[in-house]
């Protein structure tokens, strides 16, 4: 089932890179007590998630900053290897939180997974973006299609603070 507005999110583990190498992070300890404006993409460096979602997020920063948002975070079923690289090669590092659901355990918990072996990338998370309040969901945005980043935009998301 779906997480909807209104729901804690799931208690899950999440990789982040730290100083000395991959560390883990858990749900409670990225979303707890903040106010978090997170997105989550199919695949890091893939076209839609490189060119346009990520970069929106990046762009828009301060306006959620500004909007009393603690934390932008983006959410991926890849390893945090792929991320970090992501991370750096966007730049974005440092600037947005990259949360590696490697074995999508988050993304299944959460009942946001997408099937797209048929295009060799295996199960990975659909496109959205959501505002959480200490835990709780309090908007979500899920994109139709995961070719499309509209809905689930920056943009779109600030609307709703």
């Amino acid at each position: 089932m779906t997480i909807s507005v209104g729901e804690r999110l799931p208690e899950a583990t999440f990789t982040t890179m730290g100083a000395d190498g991959p560390e883990a992070v858990t749900t409670a300890q990225v979303f707890g007590g903040k106010k978090v404006a997170a997105f989550a993409v199919p695949g890091a460096f893939t076209p839609t998630c490189h060119a346009q979602h990520l970069p929106g997020f990046l762009k828009e920063l301060e306006a959620f900053q500004a909007k009393s948002v603690d934390t932008v975070a983006c959410i991926a079923v890849n390893d945090v290897f792929v991320l970090q690289a992501w991370a750096k090669q966007s730049g974005a590092d440092g600037k947005i939180v990259f949360l590696a659901d490697g074995n999508g355990d988050f993304t299944k918990a959460a009942g946001m997974e997408l099937d797209v072996r048929a295009v060799g990338l295996g199960d990975r998370s659909q496109r959205y973006a959501m505002l959480v309040d200490d835990g709780v969901v309090t908007a979500l945005n899920i994109e139709d299609a995961p070719a499309s980043a509209i809905m689930s935009s920056a943009e779109e998301l600030l609307k709703a603070l």
